[in-house]
């Protein structure tokens, strides 16, 4: 059995590349209860679903189990391992360093003032 992926080396290149706010690993509990951990009070993450590269085998399970959609979200990483919080102005760089450190990262949504939690959309 292959043992889960270490973020360590990945998340120290993006926090020194500046901008990072705050890091949420996601797993069991899904998009809904992981990335409101890594939230201030006041602010709802909106995620684009679009962005979101799920992987086929989630795609398997949510048709074979005939899972909606938001039980999926809720349950699996859908194929994000970690998400994280950044100043918008600092993405590109950020983005850098954890390609740099060999991850494919790419951007899924936005913060916007609201109740702390997710917005898929």
């Amino acid at each position: 059995m292959t043992p889960p992926k270490l973020y360590v080396k990945s998340a120290l290149a993006a926090v020194e590349a500046g901008g990072v706010r705050s890091i949420a690993h996601i797993t069991g509990g899904g998009f809904y209860e992981n990335i409101p951990r890594a939230l201030p009070e006041g602010l709802c993450a909106k995620i684009e679903r679009k962005a979101v590269r799920v992987l086929p085998i989630f795609d398997l399970i949510a048709k074979t189990g005939n899972i909606p959609e938001r039980d999926m979200f809720n349950t699996f990483n859908m194929g994000v391992g970690m998400l994280m919080v950044a100043d918008k102005t600092k993405a590109d760089g950020i983005l850098a360093a954890l390609k740099a450190a060999g991850e494919s990262a790419y951007v899924i949504g936005e913060l916007a003032e609201g109740e702390k939690g997710v917005a898929l959309w």
